[in-house]
């Protein structure tokens, strides 16, 4: 459990392989997109496919890491979000910020 990292031409894939991600699993996602981001990708995509639950400290490291990358040029997207997921960036109204994908194959389509 934890985070995959997976590579596709120019985007990089962050899977959270997590059921319920909350404070602790923010810092780390922060601190792994940051390297990311660091390391020059510029197109990325997390994907919650895995993930049944999130709390607004893990939509606030996303939140962070959408506009480090935005400043940069890049851009990041997300996938798969399950209904409880989806739940929390309607009530945040974060579903209009981010380009949120059902499937990994239509969110790396849109970086071209």
């Amino acid at each position: 459990m934890g985070y995959i990292q997976e590579e596709h031409g120019s985007t990089l894939v962050e899977v959270v392989d997590i059921a319920r991600a909350t404070l602790y699993e923010a810092h780390e996602l922060t601190e792994i997109l940051s390297k990311d981001i660091e390391a020059g990708w510029r197109n990325i995509v997390i994907d919650l496919s895995e993930c049944d639950f999130i709390d607004s400290t893990y939509l606030g490291a996303i939140v962070i890491s959408l506009k480090k990358i935005n400043d940069l040029g890049g851009q990041l997207r997300l996938v798969g979000l399950q209904p409880e997921v989806i739940e929390m960036f309607r009530l945040t109204k974060m579903n209009k910020i981010f380009k949120i994908f059902e499937n990994r194959e239509d969110a790396l389509d849109s970086f071209k």
